[in-house]
């Protein structure tokens, strides 16, 4: 199968406008608190790493803040922001004659400058003089360094160095949450590109559904999805590593690691998980489908897919800015408690098993995240938010109010995962809940996870992701059924101008 989709030209505008908006936020928190317009927002992108002591060099891609501003996809550059005059400085490395015998063309300054659209570039080597140059303030110029929590990670990203720093006053504390804010609302452009991104993921996903096959392995799946986004969408860099499970391995929350690399034999009668996203030009996707490896659902599995749908789609339907993401996780739990209620998995008042916090047995992680730049894109947590404590709630990744403009995922799951469910039934405050016979019948059935990447919109929200949800549409399309009649995509590739 080819695909209806053709990897989009991107416009340097994107980085532009990042880089204008961040520049009207940080000078209006400078005029709120009296403070002068003037200094350089300085960036230092990332830098290529070898593998250990070995001269193996990994696949660069751009560290994300600097790729949000500036777009470079090459190592070793650093970028600055003139706060008085808006002007944006590009500082390339200083490459070695050797450069062109083995990795190509030296690239002039010009064409940095033409090609990434910025107002003037240097090399790397002269940004102390650079900037001393252009700084129009008293007293020693001020540099605004990126320093703060990613709160998903608990890792701080790194200020920028260079050789002459001493010679400049340094602000640690203003940059990042004000550039970490305006990664979480997106532009029409960046939507474009996670809208292009989940277009050529979900055509993707569909691929793997139809040649799901008893016997194959789960890394044959793993890369055909990689196969199909690379071919044909021009996705070399995939938004995380893939996720594909089936069987019990679907309870295992981040399968895929290089201890569980993606490589049991699909069973008969197995069901199976598969987390999967393409990046393009930095944007990325997060997606998952859970479906039945023979493509037929039994009535065990279609209840407890059909339990994660009903949470999918209730919190889709109630998203809005406004609306709490704690209030849509706890939506989210309650829609699945009742399901395995009605399957008599679950005995009692469902109200109290919420207050048992018995939905974290069955979904311990959070509902969703911000999507962008990263899977996980920061801002969950602005400054003075306090991560709740309850279990479930804990793995939240934010507790925020919807805006229009943000991404984040919607991604409900039900599992049944030893390590949650045998203490549950030695705690009598959520054993009584637990039909202990009907779930010895789940003891091997891993989990369902249904993920969309979902937009907020000023009357409600739209989701991104056009993969086939219901019961009656996975075993159509597993059966070969065409998906979809037309193209998947809402925009039209000739006239979109990304």
């Amino acid at each position: 199968m080819g695909s209806s989709q053709w990897p989009p030209k991107v416009s340097m505008e994107l980085h532009v406008k990042n880089r204008e908006k961040l520049l009207a936020s940080l000078r209006q928190h400078l005029s709120d608190s009296s403070r002068p317009l003037h200094g350089f927002v300085l960036l230092q992108g990332g830098e290529e790493q070898t593998r250990y002591d070995t001269d193996h060099l990994e696949l660069f891609r751009q560290e994300s803040f600097f790729a949000y501003l500036f777009g470079v996809t090459e190592p070793g550059f650093y970028g600055a922001i003139d706060i008085a005059t808006g002007d944006s400085l590009l500082f390339a490395p200083r490459l070695p004659s050797e450069y062109a015998v083995w990795l190509g063309k030296i690239k002039q300054l010009s064409y940095f400058k033409e090609h990434y659209m910025v107002s003037t570039t240097f090399f790397s080597d002269e940004i102390a003089s650079v900037l001393q140059q252009h700084y129009q303030g008293a007293g020693k110029p001020l540099l605004f360094l990126l320093h703060g929590l990613n709160t998903d990670s608990n890792n701080f990203s790194k200020p920028a160095e260079f050789q002459g720093i001493d010679m400049f006053d340094k602000d640690l504390t203003t940059l990042h949450p004000i550039l970490t804010e305006c990664r979480v609302i997106k532009s029409k452009l960046e939507i474009a590109l996670i809208q292009y991104a989940n277009d050529i993921s979900s055509e993707a996903h569909v691929e793997v559904m139809r040649k799901t096959k008893v016997g194959m392995k789960e890394y044959q799946l793993e890369s055909i999805f990689l196969h199909h986004t690379y071919m044909y969408g021009g996705c070399r860099h995939c938004s995380y590593t893939c996720i594909c499970a089936t069987g019990e391995n679907s309870a295992v929350l981040h399968y895929g690691h290089a201890a569980a690399p993606n490589d049991k034999t699909l069973e008969d009668g197995d069901m199976a998980l598969f987390d999967m996203g393409a990046e393009y030009n930095f944007y990325g996707s997060d997606i998952t489908c859970s479906f039945p490896i023979n493509g037929k659902f039994t009535s065990d599995q279609s209840l407890i897919y059909n339990a994660v749908l009903d949470a999918h789609n209730a919190v889709i339907s109630s998203m809005k800015p406004g609306v709490n993401w704690v209030d849509m996780h706890i939506l989210a739990e309650k829609v699945i408690l009742e399901s395995l209620k009605r399957g008599n998995i679950l005995l009692g008042d469902v109200e109290d098993m919420m207050a048992a916090r018995l939905g974290a047995v069955f979904m311990p992680h959070g509902l969703g995240h911000f999507l962008g730049i990263d899977t996980h894109d920061p801002g969950g947590y602005l400054q003075g938010l306090e991560r709740r404590k309850e279990p479930g709630l804990k793995s939240l990744r934010t507790i925020r109010d919807l805006r229009e403009g943000m991404v984040i995922t919607v991604e409900p799951g039900c599992y049944f995962i030893d390590a949650l469910l045998l203490p549950a039934m030695d705690n009598p405050m959520t054993a009584k809940f637990l039909n202990q016979e009907a779930i010895n019948r789940y003891k091997d059935f891993g989990g369902v996870r249904i993920e969309s990447d979902v937009l907020v919109t000023a009357a409600g929200c739209y989701n991104m992701t056009k993969c086939p949800r219901e019961i009656g549409e996975i075993e159509g399309v597993m059966a070969g059924a065409p998906w979809p009649a037309k193209n998947i995509s809402t925009h039209d590739r000739n006239g979109l101008e990304i």
